[in-house]
């Protein structure tokens, strides 16, 4: 699998199976934080999570608008480890129709119903655009990976699988 269009395909059928990510911020005093939030994904890549303006990587991310994250499955085995590292620029969606018509995905991915419509009403939606992935498969061997980067032509292997 030497192009790129292939391992995104990986990267995406993985974002697309999962549920749950681990955010990393950085803290006001340079200390890494992470945080575990329900997201879903789009064909771009790009992914999107509700949260409370006041958490703590909501206001760092209000500082420093980038971070990274990590996908993976669960794995009883060194061999069943496979999942995907990420990092990019976040930004908030506040278009009116545009976050309408997330945030109703959003609800019916996580069958949310109506109990959260307040809680979901305070929050904001966040949106990672990843520039870099780290996808991870030990079923090939021990530490196999690949790397891709997406400069402004478009994602390119940045490095093959090791």
């Amino acid at each position: 699998m030497n192009k790129p269009q292939q391992h995104l395909e990986q990267v995406a059928a993985l974002l697309r199976e999962q549920t749950t990510l681990s955010l990393a911020t950085t803290g006001e005093d340079g200390e890494p934080c992470v945080a575990p939030l329900f997201y879903m994904v789009d064909e771009e890549f790009s992914l999107y999570w509700l949260s409370s303006q006041s958490s703590q990587h909501s206001r760092n991310l209000l500082r420093t608008p980038r971070a990274a994250a990590a996908v993976y499955g669960s794995a009883t085995s060194w061999q069943e480890i496979h999942g995907v590292q990420m990092r990019g620029a976040v930004s908030k969606i506040t278009e009116p129709k545009r976050r309408a018509a997330l945030i109703k995905a959003y609800c019916e991915r996580f069958q949310l119903g109506t109990v959260f419509r307040v809680a979901i009403r305070r929050s904001a939606l966040y949106l990672l655009q990843p520039d870099f992935f780290r996808f991870i498969d030990n079923a090939r061997g021990f530490g196999s990976n690949v790397e891709l980067a997406r400069p402004p032509q478009g994602w390119t292997l940045s490095r093959p699988t090791a």
